[in-house]
């Protein structure tokens, strides 16, 4: 069966869906692979290394031809509709903002996987590439307020004088939001943390940072994810955290509600309350933000109240994408563990029976198998007009 891994097109994506180590792995399990050439250049896989691990290079894969295609982004609707009937994607997704893709999957017969709708659960975690990618964002987002703060994250006692340690807090204790603490703490930062799950607590000690507590109702969901607060316990929360997020120098929100838009934990008016100089870093700024006003990809420079400086508001994007290296090692990892279970004496047959994959599939069959995505689709589609209108629309001609 051949396995195709594309060069990706996405602006500012360097990602690759395989490297030389999980082509062995696939190789060695009976798949044919065909890499597009220079698709790992921008993660440090060279064509050559590729070659070496037993793939084979193509200038261009024809979809139409693949068994199986496993990607990074999710795919365009035209890439979608080209894939021959049975075959297999594996791939983020992003099903509840790629409706017309995944629309496009089922009508063309494709099975399709979402990496972010893996269970988690412990024979999962190999193949959760939201975690994986986590990682990488989290530590990313503390360099890059480091490089953008123009003081020291960690303590000097010098000749000249002391300095004191930078205050970093970080919204949200999930994956992404532990490794900025544990990043900022060893740079040296003195480290607290807020997450509306009350397990968190314990997580951010480990890591080294003090836990903010709150007085506000528990919010964890299913799966150990958080959701999303009512509007009245929101505004609560932005009142509460506005003290110590006017305390910090630094300030790195990671909350997010999977499938649905960011919540909103800094208001202007909170940022303004920062001291000139500070920083603050929205790691969900492409799902609609944790920070009023930022805007993805771009540095917005917020006047503080007193008038006396500004506060920088980074609206982080692709921060996986900015250690493609590291990134695409684990991405690969999790598609390679996550397409291992699917085979059998060399071919892909995925096996429904199995917690992983069926929670796992997005499209099978000419079905949309996740059912929020299928009732999303469903809501698309004008209702049928009802006898009455039907009668009126006669007496009207």
């Amino acid at each position: 069966m051949k396995l195709g891994i594309p060069r990706e097109r996405h602006e500012g994506e360097r990602r690759v869906a395989a490297t030389p180590e999980t082509v062995k792995q696939l190789a060695g399990l009976g798949l044919d692979v065909l890499i597009e050439s220079t698709a790992g250049d921008s993660a440090g896989c060279s064509d050559h290394d590729y070659v070496q691990a037993g793939a084979q290079m193509v200038p261009y894969l024809n979809s139409c031809e693949l068994d199986v295609l496993a990607h990074v982004r999710p795919l365009e609707t035209a890439t979608a509709k080209a894939l021959k009937r049975g075959a297999v994607t594996i791939g983020l997704a992003s099903p509840s903002s790629e409706l017309a893709t995944v629309q496009a999957l089922a009508d063309a017969g494709v099975t399709s996987f979402a990496l972010e709708l893996v269970p988690r659960i412990s024979r999962a975690q190999s193949m959760d590439a939201l975690s994986s990618q986590a990682l990488v964002a989290g530590y990313r987002s503390v360099l890059e307020a480091a490089i953008r703060l123009p003081r020291f994250f960690p303590l000097y006692m010098t000749a000249a004088g002391t300095v004191p340690p930078a205050r970093v807090l970080v919204l949200g204790a999930g994956v992404a939001g532990l490794q900025a603490i544990g990043t900022a703490k060893r740079l040296g930062a003195r480290v607290s943390a807020n997450d509306i799950r009350p397990a968190s607590a314990d997580e951010v000690a480990s890591m080294g940072g003090t836990f903010i507590r709150l007085d506000l109702e528990t919010a964890e969901a299913s799966g150990g994810y958080a959701r999303e607060l009512s509007a009245d316990r929101g505004a609560l929360q932005r009142e509460l955290l506005a003290p110590h997020v006017a305390q910090s120098d630094v300030l790195i929100t990671t909350a997010a509600v999977p499938g649905r838009r960011a919540p909103l934990l800094v208001s202007r008016q909170m940022v303004q309350g920062m001291r000139p100089g500070s920083v603050v870093v929205d790691l969900a700024a492409e799902s609609g933000g944790n920070v009023e006003g930022c805007v993805p990809g771009e540095d917005i420079l917020v006047p503080t109240a007193d008038g006396q400086g500004h506060v920088t508001v980074v609206g982080l994007k692709d921060a996986p994408s900015a250690m493609a290296s590291d990134a695409s090692r684990l991405y690969a990892k999790n598609v390679a563990n996550l397409l291992a279970l699917m085979i059998r004496d060399g071919m892909v047959i995925p096996d429904f029976d199995d917690d992983v994959l069926a929670g796992a599939c997005l499209t099978h069959d000419g079905a949309v198998r996740h059912l929020p995505t299928a009732e999303a689709l469903a809501a698309l589609v004008p209702a049928p007009p009802t006898l009455a209108s039907e009668a009126s629309d006669g007496g009207a001609l």
